[in-house]
């Protein structure tokens, strides 16, 4: 079995669990997984590691992310997207003032979560909750929104008559940001009401959304072997500065053994003298110690 990380294109429709089991089959294992969930109404970037490669999502989950999406203002919804009912259809007109109300949404901001999310209430999903009735209401969380920037807007009309316009952003955040969230709060603080109507993740951390590939494009080329998986060196290396050690400290390492503290702080990728990935380390107590030992002795 190879170890190492799919960049995959998620299609509308599927959610990021669906897209984990047609890859296991894909990949012949069943030690798949992935960085980051997409709701099953979003596309793009996906980042799902394969064998031993698993072991390394937990410190890739929290990279930054980046996304386009479109946000309708003049109609709420239940779900804060365009899956939830209308709530509310306060309507829209051309002309908005939206730089105010985006400024208030920028930096480190405390956002509460939508209420159908997958965030657990008393041991079960927040969605759950509001799917049998309840009304679910999260505590603020504090998320930073580096990036929110509007690149068009046109006025429409929705399906029940109401005059709506579609204002489509880029959006770069924290992990554990919820876009659907910024479409909610912009509405809120506009008076008109907002949701999401459509959300491609362009980029996780140092990857991008073209470097993926289709589920389509990984089936036609599984048909004869597994999948070609990046490697755990190569995403290390990306995600992390490098941290090159001697014979001796690489044998250290294997074991658990700390080495010479990194020059800075945070995850290092350690490598052998060969340049291949051994261990992720960070500095504690005047050394480097491993956090994650990926090929042990």
């Amino acid at each position: 079995m190879s170890d190492g990380i799919l960049l995959v294109d998620k299609p509308q429709g599927l959610t990021s669990h669906d897209v984990v089991a047609r890859l296991r089959r894909h990949c012949r294992t069943r030690r798949v997984g992935h960085a980051g969930t997409l709701d099953p109404m979003a596309t793009g970037l996906l980042v799902v590691g394969v064998g031993r490669a698993t072991r390394l999502l937990t410190h890739l989950v929290g990279a930054d992310k980046t996304y386009a999406a479109t946000i309708r203002l003049g109609q709420a919804t239940l779900t804060d997207d365009a899956e939830g009912e209308v709530t509310a259809s306060a309507g829209a007109v051309p002309g908005l003032d939206l730089e105010p109300a985006l400024a208030g949404l920028r930096g480190a901001i405390l956002q509460v979560p939508s209420s159908v999310s997958a965030i657990k209430v008393g041991g079960e999903r927040a969605y759950a909750r509001v799917r049998s009735g309840e009304d679910v209401r999260l505590e603020a969380r504090p998320v930073t929104v580096h990036r929110l920037e509007v690149t068009g807007a046109v006025a429409r009309t929705a399906g029940d008559g109401t005059a709506v316009v579609d204002v489509d952003v880029v959006v770069e955040c924290s992990s554990g940001t919820y876009v659907r969230a910024i479409a909610r709060d912009l509405g809120e603080s506009l008076g008109t009401g907002g949701h999401l109507t459509a959300l491609r993740r362009t980029a996780v951390g140092p990857f991008h959304v073209e470097e993926a590939r289709t589920l389509a494009e990984i089936a036609a080329e599984s048909a004869e072997a597994p999948p070609a998986l990046t490697s755990m060196t190569d995403i290390a290396t990306r995600c992390f500065p490098s941290l090159h050690l001697d014979d001796a400290a690489a044998a250290g390492v294997r074991v658990g053994r700390p080495v010479a503290e990194a020059p800075a702080e945070g995850l290092h990728a350690a490598l052998a003298p060969d340049g291949h990935l051994l261990a992720l380390v960070a500095n504690r107590d005047g050394a480097a110690r491993p956090v994650l030992v990926v090929d042990p002795a």
